[in-house]
This record gives structure tokens, sequence and C-alpha cells, in this order.
């Protein structure tokens, strides 16, 4: 029987911030969009079609700049519930928070994590002062600020190989095989490229060269384990996750990037990742789903490198393939995720 609640589906109007996503010179001279976004629009029908077997209203709603606009609309929905798709506003990451924070404001519950999460998520730096302060292994690494100039790097004494990353982004965007160097040219080359495309900050870290592992947590616990199979990639590519290789269909990274799930690993290593996986989770204050991501160094010590709160969750997602190991359907998973954010209003409401 159909609950009767009037669900809400909210998510950002699609909006192209950049010229190039990948992480490195664009060859094809066209502009490559945020494929990220294009791949939750062709998903749109089958979330209404799978939240409306279990709610009585089902709506969908596109949210932009104009807050006044957005308050508006949302009113007018009267919802019980939002589902936050919202991942940016006009292509802004940072907006994602604030949207959540919106929300509040409204007094309307919503799935997945709180603005505190998501902001702190965002900034690599402040999550990973924050996973060190609670016990959680995380490459060194050093921000690099774009207003200054590079006798920064110089007057640091640089462990090669290193991995950069744009300090607030996520879905990999500018993330390429350039992205790990092993020199000081490469390293202010690549800095270079990634300041000048993207006017930001840049995360300079530790490159962990081992197996790279993905720990779904959904409701502080975790699912099955995923494995990125990196044995199809040229000798000459780093063995890392790239924009291309998660949006970019046909490229070398796409094809040889392959999730595996339930990874095959020792019960050992398993209950060790999942445990760093769910303490990472918790020092981040994150709520309903989170995915962790982490590469296993020397004598298979795990290292978080990142955790992303609300994660790619469409139906051929990483975190949809672990929920589907543990025996769930991907309709069901997503009313598991509106359960967990009822849940906890009732709570509230007790307390």
């Amino acid at each position: 029987m159909k609950r009767d609640s009037r669900i809400l589906v909210c998510f950002n109007l699609p909006h192209s911030l950049y010229s190039n996503y990948l992480g490195k010179e664009n060859n094809s001279e066209t502009e490559v969009e945020d494929l990220s976004e294009k791949n939750f629009f062709n998903e749109m029908d089958h979330i209404k079609s799978s939240l409306s077997k279990y709610y009585t209203h089902v709506e969908s709603l596109g949210l932009g700049p104009d807050i006044r606009s957005n308050i508006r609309a949302i009113r007018e929905h009267k919802p019980d519930l939002i589902f936050n798709f919202v991942e940016s506003i006009e292509g802004n990451a940072e907006l994602e928070a604030y949207t959540a924070g919106l929300y509040d404001l409204l007094g309307i519950p919503y799935t997945g994590n709180d603005f505190r999460a998501l902001g702190n998520c965002l900034n690599k730096s402040i999550a990973k002062m924050l996973l060190k302060a609670n016990g959680v292994n995380v490459p060194d690494a050093f921000v690099y600020n774009h207003q200054n100039t590079f006798s920064q790097l110089d007057a640091l004494k640089l462990s090669f190989p290193l991995m950069l990353k744009l300090l607030k982004e996520d879905a990999s965007i500018g993330i390429s095989e350039r992205s790990v160097v092993r020199n000081k040219a490469s390293l202010k080359k690549q800095i270079e490229f990634l300041v000048k495309t993207y006017k930001q900050d840049v995360l300079i870290e530790s490159f962990i060269e081992g197996r790279e592992f993905n720990v779904a947590v959904m409701g502080g616990r975790p699912l099955p384990v995923s494995e990125i199979d990196f044995s199809g990639l040229p000798k000459n590519l780093p063995a890392i996750v790239t924009y291309e290789g998660k949006w970019v269909e046909g490229s070398e990274y796409y094809k040889h990037t392959v999730p595996v799930c339930p990874a095959r690993i020792s019960e050992q290593l398993k209950s060790k990742m999942e445990e760093e996986a769910v303490k990472a989770y918790n020092a981040l204050s994150c709520r309903d789903y989170a995915r962790v991501d982490i590469r296993l160094g020397k004598d298979n010590v795990p290292y978080v490198i990142e955790v992303n709160p609300n994660p790619d969750i469409t139906s051929d997602s990483g975190f949809a393939r672990a929920a589907a190991a543990k025996g769930m359907k991907h309709d069901k998973f997503l009313y598991k995720l509106t359960q967990l954010a009822l849940e906890r209003v009732k709570y509230d409401t007790l307390v």
C-alpha cells in the first residue's frame, strides 16, 4: 500500500561552468559539458516511477540561481520530503551545501547529508584535517593557493609521485592521467593548467600506488566493498579514476577502470576497510549515504583519499551496484533513502 505523502525530487538545472572538465588539454577543440549532470537527467523518469511505487505524490523541481523563485516553487509543491539530488547551482559545487541549508530554513526534511557534511567534504583540505583528527589514515597533502607563486613549492621537500586535485570539486572534474606527477617540471605544468582552467586552489597529495576500493556506507553501515580493476589499462596511464573513466564512454579509462563488486579480497582486509570507511563517514558527520574511496598502501594499510556525501546513485552507479550486491533492487534502494530521512524526522519529533 502506498504512503500518502508528497515527495519532491529536487535537482540542479544543467549548467556548464567550465569549457573543459577533463583535467587536460581538449584536443578535439569542442566544448566538453558536465556529463555527470547529463547522466542524472537520463534517469529522471526512472527515479520518479520508482518512488511512485511507494508514495502517492511524486513530483520533480529543477533549482536555479534565483533563490526567491526556488523558495516559491518549493512551497507551492508543499512536500512532506525532498529527495535531494542538487549537486551544484550553475555549476558552483559550493552551493550544494547552501541548498541543503535552505531546506533546513524552510523546515522541510530531505534525504542525504546536511549542509555541514556537504561543505566539509567538498573542501578536501578541511576534510583531511577532520579525518586525521579522528584517527583516519589519509595521504599527506599541501594546498597550493592559486594566487601565490611557485616559490612556495620550491620551499617544500616534496616526495614524488604526487596527485593533483582541484580543492573544491567532485565527480572527478579536473582529474586525468596528467594528475599524477613524478617530478617538479610536471608538477608545475599541471598546476598551471588547473589554475588557468578552473581558477581555484589545488590539493597536492602523496600518491598511494596501490589498489583502489570504494566502500558505500548507508545509514552508517557498509555495503559490499567494490574494487576498481585497472588490469586492462595501458601501462603508460596511471591507475587512477579520472573524469573520462567515470563519464566519457569509449575512452581508455572508461573501458579499463572496471568496478568489481563484491571485491575479491580476504575477510580480514574487507573488515579493515569497512572499519576505516565507517570511521571516515562518522568523522565528517555524514548521514543517510556516502561513498568512501580508499587506496591500499604498503602492508595493505588503507588510506582514505575521498569521502563523497550524496554520491551518484543512479541505477548504473557504483553505489547502486553495492546495494544490488546486498540484494537491494534500485527502486527499493531509493525508497530506503527516503525512509532514513523520514525516520530521522520521527526521532527529532520524539526528542
